[in-house]
């Protein structure tokens, strides 16, 4: 399939194919092209190795190296099965002979180590042959990553690992610090195989799994559908729509292209039709579906590496993850509604509008997703278990539905589409976990310490925005997964040692890896959205970056005062802190917009934004003040709007 150049869309009156929006914008789109039975064979062996993990996570007991580098020896060998070395390479049944090459080097140097593992581990030393095995596996895991993630990652670990061999070590025999480094890196839990790819391999596996039986069930497009009958007849309905289908797919799906692609076939033209600008139909779609990585009770592949590495239950996690995620949300839904007003644009018509009633008949496909809620809530057992449970009840759901009911071919499509879901985020941890251990051996995160503390002058609100700045940069084409890894490896710490609470300082870094995806230069999703669109992908990107303001706010907030992220409050304060919370991003989505009653004047839209900052803010000072000065924008848009009516009449 012939891909289309790095340029704006020409305008034309029918929508570019998605299949090369996903294969531009989204890298495990391009794979391999398997028909027939070469395609059977492929499928099977990414379904055993779904398969594989159920059982791993579920009833074996081994030992970490062996369970790890198991698991690691299977994504290497499918990786290379399923994406080529570059892009357009699409021959049907082809594989070249140097891919099978590096596919059994690959998979061949975890199985030796899986092999030997109870005897590398009782040993401090590797012998030179173990050396030249773990630069393979090294090696043969960066080109994985490079074909299925991108190049922005592979920079950062290999300056480090430069970096490493060069001034990381006062041992004068270069021979010495590589064997030490691949020691560290390969054959200890310090490198490819810590935090990031243990959880990969016990949690996150078995929710990609989940998430691709409940696709097959027919949920994306009853949220689409319910989504319409809820919100679609309003003013500006299609973008209210794309925000209420994005926010409920998020809850399964943390890809933020794969999101914007998905829905935004749909509510993108929709949004045109009506009268939005495309530069706008594809923000709002991009920002919603961006939000999916927040949005609980699944968010994105990272915040399973969150409740890991801060120590708390994933339930923990996903609680304090509610009304921030709902805040951003209500931030893109107000602006896409003043944006509706202020354009006098219509909603859809009831012949457009789906029947609410019998969608209602479908609302037994929410039941998996509700039992995971409950079940990771409640459950005394893991959440690995809690997925599998879930993966059970969505096949039963698919039964009561002919059309989605998944059939011994359909298990087999799910279970190998939850194993090739894994490939992209296991290189991504793996090359993490190379950058974190680099990191933790050579003390470069004490330089770094001292280098943001110098900077910030030991004020925190500098601190924040440098790390910030960290986020993005690192976040312009590293997964949000990898970009966790990093930033809590390097910054998060600092963040905790400057005063932040831990699981606000790791929140902090968590979400401003996710909104580089709609940060330019590099806004992969709302690339994606401006695509569909044919609008102009840096302006889309920046009217994406407006409408998610709330992601740039909020985490200040609560790193500020984590009583947005109740931690030490009452009942009472959460309540307070919600109605304050979600009028103060309305004051701030107002004023960006410059629209409330009517179009404001600059000093409104100051008085406005200054308002929604200081509501949003916890704290009975803070709220009364700016509970003032938006009701007094309010007032002002009121007096005024009646005294352009009187002068109309």
């Amino acid at each position: 399939m012939a891909f289309f150049k790095k340029k704006a869309a020409p305008e034309t009156n029918e929508p570019m194919n998605l299949d090369d929006v996903m294969k531009k914008f989204d890298r495990e789109s391009n794979t391999r092209v398997w028909v027939g039975i070469p395609k059977t064979v492929v499928t099977c062996i990414l379904a055993t190795f779904s398969l594989f993990c159920i059982y791993v996570t579920l009833f074996a007991t081994w030992l970490d190296e062996v369970r790890l580098t198991s698991f690691m020896a299977f994504i290497m060998f499918i990786g290379y099965l399923v994406f080529p070395a570059r892009k357009g390479m699409q021959k049907t049944n082809y594989m070249p002979w140097y891919d099978i090459i590096l596919m059994v080097l690959g998979s061949g140097s975890f199985l030796y180590f899986c092999i030997n593992a109870t005897e590398i581990v009782s040993r401090f030393k590797i012998t030179p042959f173990e050396v030249a095995v773990g630069i393979v596996g090294i090696l043969c895991l960066a080109e994985l990553c490079r074909r299925s993630v991108g190049l922005p990652i592979l920079f950062v670990a290999g300056a480090l690992l430069i970096y490493a061999l060069i001034w990381g070590s006062t041992n004068p025999s270069i021979i010495a610090r590589i064997t030490e480094n691949v020691r560290v890196l390969f054959y200890s839990k310090e490198g490819i195989l810590s935090t990031p790819i243990n959880v990969c391999s016990k949690y996150i596996v078995m929710f990609i799994i989940f998430g691709a039986f409940l696709e097959r069930t027919g949920i994306a497009d009853f949220f689409i559908e319910i989504a319409n009958a809820l919100v679609g007849r309003f003013s500006g309905g299609p973008a209210k729509v794309a925000v209420v289908a994005s926010a409920l797919e998020g809850m399964v799906s943390g890809s933020s292209v794969a999101n914007t692609v998905g829905s935004g076939a749909v509510t993108i033209p929709l949004m045109k039709r009506t009268g939005y600008k495309p530069e706008f139909a594809a923000a709002a779609e991009a920002s919603a579906s961006t939000g999916g990585q927040i949005m609980p009770p699944i968010m994105g592949a990272a915040a399973f590496l969150m409740a890991e590495t801060v120590g708390v239950p994933y339930s923990n996690i996903v609680t304090r993850a509610i009304l921030p995620a709902v805040l951003y949300f209500a931030g893109v839904f107000i602006t896409v509604h003043l944006e509706a007003k202020k354009e006098g644009l219509r909603g859809l018509t009831r012949e457009e509008l789906p029947r609410l009633r019998p969608l209602l008949k479908q609302t037994y496909l929410l039941f998996p997703l509700l039992l995971l809620i409950y079940l990771v809530g409640t459950s005394t057992r893991s959440i690995a278990y809690a997925a599998a449970i879930a993966i059970v009840a969505a096949i039963v759901v698919s039964l009561f539905n002919k059309e989605h009911r998944i059939t011994p071919k359909r298990l087999l499509e799910a279970l190998a589409a939850g194993g090739q879901g894994m490939i992209t985020v296991a290189a991504a941890c793996g090359v993490a976990g190379i950058v974190a251990g680099i990191i933790g051996v050579t003390g470069l995160a004490f330089m770094l310490f001292n280098g943001i503390v110098t900077l910030a002058g030991n004020q925190v609100i500098i601190a924040l925005f440098l790390t910030m700045l960290c986020c993005i940069v690192l976040g312009m084409g590293v997964p949000t997964t990898a970009n966790y890894c990093i930033m809590a490896a390097t910054c998060a710490p600092i963040l905790v040692q400057m005063g932040v609470p831990m699981i606000a300082a790791h929140f902090f870094v968590f979400y401003f890896g996710i909104v580089a995806d709609l940060t330019p230069p590099v806004a992969l999703a709302a690339y994606a959205g401006a695509a569909i669109a044919q609008a102009n992908p840096i302006k889309t990107a920046f009217t994406s970056t407006k409408l998610a303001i709330g992601a740039f706010i909020v985490p200040y907030v609560f790193a500020l005062n984590p009583a947005m992220l109740f931690i030490d409050t009452s009942f009472f304060e959460v309540v307070l802190i919600c109605i304050t919370s979600l009028i103060g991003i309305f004051g701030v989505s107002a004023s960006l917009e410059g629209y409330l009653l009517h179009n404001m004047h600059w000093y409104e839209r100051v008085l406005a934004a200054i308002g929604g900052l200081l509501l949003i803010y916890p704290g009975i000072i803070t709220d009364v003040i700016g509970l003032t000065l938006v009701g007094a924008t309010l007032l002002i848009q009121l007096l005024t709007k009646k005294k352009l009516s009187n002068a109309t009449v």
